[in-house]
């Protein structure tokens, strides 16, 4: 069965191409426009990972990565920040708040098909 990623991020055009480069490469994909959809979407299903932006309207990456780790069934889920923000300050906030990692958009999908296959195969 195909592993389940969400995508969660409020640039329509940035979440079809992480969706296109995904599916294309054989996952299924759920799509979220900002962490509250996100956060709502991860309770109704179990997902495989989460790559999330930073800056989103109604509630932020970091916000969305702490409430998912409060939830026992997202406390071991890899989780992903892909964002413009790439200052070791926010990259610190992230695995602090316990993202597993970064990417820094522009992001290159062959880049991101690589590190998905790293985290969950």
């Amino acid at each position: 069965m195909a592993k389940t990623i969400l995508a969660v991020d409020d640039s329509s055009s940035l979440r079809q191409m992480v969706a296109f480069s995904l599916k294309a490469a054989g996952y299924q994909v759920v799509e979220a426009v900002d962490g509250q959809e996100g956060l709502e979407k991860a309770k109704l299903q179990n997902v495989d990972l989460v790559l999330t932006d930073q800056n989103m309207p109604r509630m932020d990456g970091l916000q969305l990565i702490k409430l998912l780790r409060e939830l026992p069934s997202y406390a071991k889920t890899p989780i992903l920040m892909l964002t413009t923000e790439s200052s070791d300050e926010m990259k610190a906030k992230g695995r602090a708040a316990g993202a597993n990692g970064w990417l820094v958009k522009p992001f290159d999908p062959q880049r991101l098909i690589e590190v998905v296959k790293k985290v969950i195969g």
